[in-house]
């Protein structure tokens, strides 16, 4: 079983080995060019060295980053929009509120539709799903054919009401295919069958955007696959944390947005199970940014609706909050003399200046060269060299010779600032959301993340971190543990009563059949399905939704749940909540389930008396907040054994990654070879 993740900076891999339970993880730098020549060129590395055959491979899953690069970089298809008359120019309208009230100058989102690529054409579905205006078909046809004009590769389509009557969208599809065959087509119902226009024409526009383009790359991807040998179809993991068939990803290529980012929270979610820990900020570091999101209750927390390039997707992901703080954040000093750090990154080329690919700008891992926290000669347990000269050059030229800085201070004040980005980012799903932090776990993975776990957790009153076995490949083995998932929605508004009892179990038995559909083109055994349910509540006459898991067969006791539940949420949201106030039931959900199998990763019997190894070195390391370097310990964490503790200050290394335990910290190696460092307090808080 093979679990791919693709970075900015690096690509990696996690190995299991059904037959003898030996999981193996790997790293190689990413092609951004081409995705897939880093992964196919890391698969046949590893599989040479343990001399296995491509035709054994019986699972292959990767996140993918082509979705989320082709939207940040602009690179999507060229394209138009069908939609009903009077409704052209809804995505330049867009909400009345803006997304920073009081910057008038800052500039929309760039316009994924090129000038009068947008089309009307005449027809009208009412909310109750009457007809009151026909389709006219001419008009439709003129649209279709003047966009093949225009060489548009890819046609959005969205109708008003579709969702609740799609009959004008389906003639539509019809249409472009008699008119203009071949030509990628994405309809608001297939994609987002709820009410909120602007959401739901967005998320169409998102999706036919990326299209063509993901349908290339899964061509390219799948005959890369078959070149190589291997068997077995590749899943893709979507934003929800789930996986699908590859091909599934060709109609719906906006579900991988944040595929990447979602493994890894399904990893940490696995190892919270392992160390019965339900109370987790997951926190993501690697090259080009920093990932952060909360686990309640062994559940990752969903979002419905998420902001991707400044434009609504609505459709259900892990509620993750990205920052631009990597490994490979560039430093500068600013126009106003004052030191920054990110959101642009080196990526994997060139790189920190450190690593000799002729990166010149001095970045966060560069400085953690210097002081002392990353090893100054060699990285990736030691298959790849890194120069601190380099390092040093780049921080002097750009950011001392710019400041009244000194090299140390500089280096120090790079992290100083990352770390506070990165608190800023742990802020946002916990405090801001309610939550207090220190009643969570910070769980740190990436491969920056173990550097900078303890510093940033000191800073949000979190006292215990938890670094897994192979942080930096957590996500890649996330993509082991993660199941199929098809999210189904549907619009309507419903009296939280009694008498909408039979409504709301016809609208769940309708979703039910469509999401066993879809687990059937998936292949997904009988016995190996599960359901998940929930409705979107608010009281009446408020304009957002709470999300409340409810249980089937949705009767009076589920309805009577449903709505204390309700109402306790509210209160949790937003201070109170009114008993009196009748509730309103607005979409309907259901999360159709196929259970995969997964690695068992067994614990080990700790060793009571387990001591240290001999340390490979001894570093001096400038930590946050001290004045002075301190002579610190390095050792191979790979020679830790189950029941090892370490005292900080100490410094961890291993292939993929390395930990840092400062001063006041210690760390202990649990049954699963995670490492969980506590704070003993003392030092500045």
């Amino acid at each position: 079983m093979i679990g791919v993740d693709v970075g900015g900076t690096f690509t990696d891999f996690s190995f299991f080995n059904i037959e003898t339970g030996a999981l193996r993880h790997y790293k190689r730098s990413s092609t951004p060019e081409d995705p897939s020549k880093a992964i196919m060129g890391g698969i046949q590395e590893i599989l040479s060295e343990q001399s296995i055959d491509t035709g054994e491979i019986t699972y292959l899953a990767h996140g993918t980053t082509v979705a989320t690069n082709a939207l940040i970089e602009k690179k999507g298809a060229r394209m138009g929009l069908i939609t009903t008359e009077g409704f052209k120019d809804l995505m330049e309208i867009g909400w009345q509120r803006r997304p920073s009230l009081y910057d008038l100058r800052r500039p929309k989102p760039e316009q994924l539709i090129p000038p009068g690529m947008n089309q009307e054409v005449k027809e009208r579905i009412l909310h109750d799903g009457s007809i009151l205006t026909p389709l006219d078909e001419d008009s439709v046809r003129n649209a279709v054919r003047f966009l093949k004009e225009m060489g548009a590769e890819t046609i959005a389509v969205c109708t008003l009401f579709s969702f609740i009557n799609p009959v004008h969208e389906d003639r539509i599809k019809e249409i472009i295919e008699e008119e203009y065959p071949g030509v990628y087509v994405s309809a608001s119902h297939d994609l987002v069958a709820e009410f909120r226009e602007y959401s739901r024409m967005s998320t169409t526009i998102l999706n036919a955007y990326l299209g063509p383009v993901m349908k290339e790359y899964v061509h390219n991807f799948e005959n890369s696959v078959k070149e190589a040998g291997i068997t077995v179809s590749p899943y893709v993991t979507q934003s929800n944390g789930s996986i699908i068939s590859i091909k599934e990803t060709v109609d719906c290529p906006i579900k991988t947005a944040v595929s990447g980012p979602s493994a890894g929270v399904i990893g940490a979610i696995y190892i919270g199970k392992q160390c019965n820990l339900d109370k987790i900020i997951t926190f993501d570091m690697g090259g080009t940014s920093i990932d952060v999101s909360l686990i309640e209750n062994g559940k990752a927390q969903l979002s419905n609706e998420r902001t991707v390039e400044g434009y609504p997707a609505r459709i259900p992901m892990i509620d993750i909050v990205t920052v631009g703080a990597g490994g490979g954040s560039i430093a500068q000093i600013d126009a106003g003399g004052a030191l920054k750090v990110g959101p642009r990154s080196s990526g994997a080329t060139p790189g920190p200046a450190c690593y000799m690919r002729g990166g010149e700008l001095p970045c966060a891992t560069d400085a953690n060269i210097i002081l002392g926290k990353l090893n100054s000669k060699k990285i990736l347990g030691g298959r790849m060299d890194v120069d601190i000269k380099l390092a040093e050059k780049a921080i002097r030229t750009h950011i001392c010779e710019k400041s009244n800085l000194d090299l140390q201070r500089a280096a120090a004040g790079i992290v100083s600032v990352i770390n506070s980005n990165m608190v800023r980012a742990v802020r946002v799903v916990s405090v801001e959301r309610g939550y207090d932090p220190s009643e969570f776990i910070l769980m740190a993975f990436g491969g920056a993340g173990p550097l900078h776990a303890c510093e940033v957790a000191r800073d949000m009153g979190i006292k215990q971190v938890l670094i897994p076995p192979s942080p930096g490949t957590l996500c890649s083995l996330g993509l082991l543990m993660a199941d199929t998932k098809f999210d189904l929605s549907c619009s309507n508004l419903t009296t939280a009563e009694l008498t909408s009892l039979p409504k709301v179990r016809k609208i769940f038995d309708n979703l039910l059949d469509d999401g066993n559909a879809l687990l059937d083109k998936e292949h997904v055994a009988e016995d190996r399905r599960k359901y998940a349910y929930s409705v979107d509540c608010r009281y009446l006459h408020q304009n957002y939704e709470i999300p409340i898991q409810v249980t089937v067969p949705f009767d009076e006791a589920a309805m009577e749940d449903m709505i204390e539940q309700f109402n306790l949420e509210h209160e949790h949201a937003y201070g109170y909540c009114d008993r009196n106030m009748t509730i309103q039931m607005v979409n309907f959900r259901i999360s159709a389930i196929g259970v995969m199998e997964k690695p068992d990763l067994v614990a080990v019997e700790l060793e009571p008396d387990a001591q240290l190894p001999e340390p490979i070195e001894v570093r001096k390391v400038l930590f946050d907040r001290e004045e002075q370097y301190i002579d610190t310990k390095v050792y191979q964490r790979g020679e830790l054994k189950a029941g090892t503790t370490v005292e900080g200050p100490a410094i961890l290394e291993q292939m993929d990654s390395t930990t840092v335990i400062p001063p006041n910290w210690n760390a202990y190696t649990d049954a699963h070879y995670n490492l969980i460092a506590t704070y003993q307090g003392g030092g500045e808080e």
